[in-house]
């Protein structure tokens, strides 16, 4: 139901900022806002956006509701909060960070998973580049006014990352990562034993049409509705009902690893985005259950690591290569899944 629209809400909506803003699609059947604003928005909370409702903070066609109002077609939804968006609090924060590499030019950085690259929807503080700012003066800005960000990994992915400290360097090493001369090399497990033990991964993605939080593969004549993507994978072991690959990326894709290998049947394990989260391949014993699920505890994240970063230094010209060692919490399950693999051979 639409609260009544006082005095008191609109001086209240004069002191606030928009973060979102949504046109409800012509076929969309009722459903409860606060429901329907938990599939648009990544990384959205459900008690935030509960909250927000509650304090008169999220608009439907200029007025403002509850969070069990069901949205209707062509509704004009609008969530507004007392502090300006993101791009506008980037705020230097004294968070430790592990620096693998660094001179005049750049740093390379082995980020941990869980810390968020930028600052964005329901992450303005604790992110990478709130570190960076409390480091670093006059960071390069890139295309997106993101300061020293070259390329980015998502929030649960661990691994390696440069970062930019000069215009120069921001220009030099954009460049090569758009021309695909830089290298990068990832490590996942994924659901499923592999039949190839290497290949390539070619196909267009974009935005699922159907869940805005994932990414899809387009093909064919739909193939305009994503950007070209091609990923080589390579078997590093089979463990069973998992496999452990490399992965050799020449784009960087939102997701691409994730939407590639779960096109392919093979979803990451753990990955919950995408599914992975469940038991997709193995037997029907409880025992083997309770296996998985403590593997999941494990390791609660999608199995994914940057293991390898190669680029040419933007003063020197000299080829750089970084390796990470693969995270605690990735090598444990991997290391159960070995044990694993090896009882049931037997």
């Amino acid at each position: 139901m639409i609260e009544d629209y006082t005095p008191e809400n609109e001086n209240q909506e004069d002191d606030l900022y928009e973060h979102h803003a949504f046109t409800v699609d012509k076929g969309q059947a009722p459903l409860r806002i606060d429901k329907y604003l938990m599939n648009k928005i990544e990384n959205a909370i459900r008690n935030k956006i509960q909250t927000a409702a509650k304090n008169g903070n999220i608009f439907v066609n200029d007025q403002p509701v509850k969070s069990n109002y069901k949205v209707k077609p062509f509704d004009e939804i609008r969530i507004k909060f007392a502090h300006p968006p993101f791009e506008n609090l980037l705020v230097g924060e004294d968070i430790p960070l592990d620096v693998v590499y660094e001179d005049n030019e750049l740093l390379v950085v082995n980020k941990p998973a869980g810390m968020v690259v930028h600052p964005g929807h329901g992450n303005y503080s604790g992110t990478l580049i709130n570190a960076l700012i409390y480091r670093f003066d006059n960071l390069p800005n890139n295309s997106s006014e993101r300061p020293g960000l070259v390329h980015r990994i998502d929030k649960d992915t661990s691994g390696l990352l440069v970062v930019a400290k000069t215009e120069e360097a921001m220009a030099h090493l954009s460049n090569q990562f758009a021309k695909k001369t830089s290298e990068r090399e990832y490590v996942a497990l994924v659901w499923g034993n592999m039949e190839e033990d290497e290949g390539t991964i070619e196909g267009n993605i974009g935005r699922h049409p159907k869940n805005r939080l994932q990414n899809t593969v387009y093909l064919g004549d739909e193939a305009d509705n994503g950007k070209p993507a091609v990923t080589h994978y390579k078997v590093l072991e089979r463990l069973g009902y998992i496999t452990m690959v490399s992965c050799k990326l020449e784009t960087g894709r939102t997701h691409q690893i994730r939407v590639h290998m779960k096109h392919i049947g093979h979803t990451l394990f753990n990955d919950e985005r995408y599914g992975g989260n469940l038991i997709l391949k193995g037997t029907t014993f409880t025992k083997y259950k309770q296996f998985v699920d403590n593997c999941f505890k494990i390791l609660p994240r999608q199995a994914l690591h940057a293991k390898t970063l190669g680029f040419v230094h933007p003063k020197t010209g000299e080829f750089m290569r970084f390796e990470s060692e693969i995270p605690e919490d990735m090598q444990q399950c991997i290391e159960k899944w070995k044990h694993y693999a090896k009882h049931v051979d037997n």
